[in-house]
């Protein structure tokens, strides 16, 4: 398979010529490895992986020592959060020798969040993401949708060939690598499976220790079944027949594990009748296709409801988050309703306070009332709207008012 350029490697480079510790996590066979040796080629240093027992061994009988093997370069470890004992012996040799670049880790789990690093790496780390890979790494182009929205573009140049169809057919592929590159459905379909089961025999153990591990597949299925919809814990509790205390505990992991995103309501003092309940996407498109058995087909018009919408709204978060790893500007994804029935998919905020709206269509038209809570959004904020955009399935830019445009969906990663 063809080595893919990610767009996070300038980041990583950046991040080892002032910081102690970079951190490179996210989910299970992304592409961690490859990335390291990428950044190794261009700096002195040295690999090792925690997934050989032998190594493993090693670190945890003797971390400090395991951690000074590489005194006068770079120490790239994969996979850490399978020793623990390695981010207390971490803290102690970057204190006494505070030198940049002196160690790159990467992990399929959040570390911050294990209770072994959350205090360890505070300061002496810079967490860098990376998911599976995004639309534009797959064609060699560093999208730079987010920089141009909060620019004010209205990307009324761009317009499409693609179908629905031919957008629905990528989020039901997804983005891991190895998936990617198995051509027929079959193939991808047992990869996906096989996944799954390595995730729970496997990552999940190192990460924590719960008789309810066996749960976690049904309640990635669940999700999956209502991707991109608020998070109701007690209805899933309900349907699972996980003890609402157990399932806060699995919904947790799977954010760990990268498995899943949750969407926090966007804050605002705009009305007291906000829904504040996130949402929750499987951060994968294509896993959350399998896990529910859907293919491009099945969502046809007519025959699948909302699924297609849910589908494509999931696949567009994951690119936004995804575009966040490299973006200039710093932003927060949100989203926004309230009890009137006012709702925006996605708000982006930045830490200035300015603001950008996306809504999420399957459909390949778009009506001024596709349209209503954006404009609606624009004219409460003022100034500090930059611009609202519907991402939908047609082939052409609308202009709907002076800061409301329908855009076909690609425009995210083609800008």
């Amino acid at each position: 398979m063809e080595i893919v350029r990610r767009h996070v490697q300038g980041r990583v480079l950046e991040a080892l010529e002032d910081t102690r510790v970079v951190v490179v996590q996210g989910a299970r066979q992304v592409g961690k490895t490859t990335l390291v040796r990428a950044v190794l080629g261009e700096r002195r240093g040295r690999l090792v992986t925690l997934d050989d027992p032998t190594t493993l061994r090693g670190a945890r009988a003797d971390p400090v020592g395991f951690l000074s093997q590489e005194a006068d370069g770079l120490l790239a470890i994969d996979e850490v959060q399978r020793a623990p004992e390695l981010i207390l012996a971490l803290k102690l040799l970057v204190d006494r020798d505070p030198r940049p670049g002196r160690f790159l880790l990467t992990g399929s789990a959040d570390l911050v969040r294990l209770p072994a690093a959350e205090d360890s790496l505070a300061g002496r780390a810079e967490r860098i993401e990376l998911l599976g890979f995004s639309q534009g790494e797959m064609v060699g182009h560093q999208e730079r949708f987010i920089d141009r929205l909060f620019a004010k573009d209205r990307f009324l140049s761009h317009s499409s060939d693609l179908t629905r169809h031919d957008l629905l057919q990528r989020a039901v592929v997804g983005s891991y690598p190895e998936a990617l590159a198995r051509r027929s459905p079959r193939r991808r379909n047992a990869w996906l499976d096989n996944y799954l089961d390595l995730i729970v025999e496997r990552d999940a153990p190192d990460v924590v220790d719960s008789r309810r591990l066996s749960d976690l597949p049904l309640v990635l299925r669940l999700l999956a079944a209502r991707n991109s919809e608020e998070l109701n814990t007690t209805d899933l509790s309900g349907q699972s027949g996980i003890p609402a205390t157990s399932l806060t505990r699995l919904l947790g992991l799977l954010e760990i594990l990268y498995l899943v995103q949750r969407i926090p309501a966007w804050s605002t003092n705009l009305s007291k009748r906000v829904v504040s309940r996130p949402k929750a996407a499987i951060l994968d498109s294509g896993l959350a296709a399998r896990l529910i058995n859907v293919t491009a087909e099945a969502v046809a018009p007519g025959m699948s409801g909302n699924l297609a919408g849910h589908l494509l709204e999931g696949f567009v978060a994951g690119e936004l988050r995804r575009q966040l790893g490299w973006s200039r500007e710093r932003v927060r994804i949100s989203h926004y309703r309230d009890r009137t029935g006012a709702e925006v998919d996605f708000i982006l905020e930045t830490d200035d306070g300015r603001v950008a709206g996306i809504e999420v269509k399957a459909s390949a038209t778009v009506t001024a009332s596709d349209t209503r809570w954006l404009g609606g959004l624009a004219e409460r904020l003022g100034p500090r709207f930059v611009g609202g955009l519907v991402l939908y399935s047609g082939g052409v830019p609308v202009p709907f008012g002076e800061r409301v445009t329908a855009v076909p969906l690609d425009v995210l990663w083609t800008a």
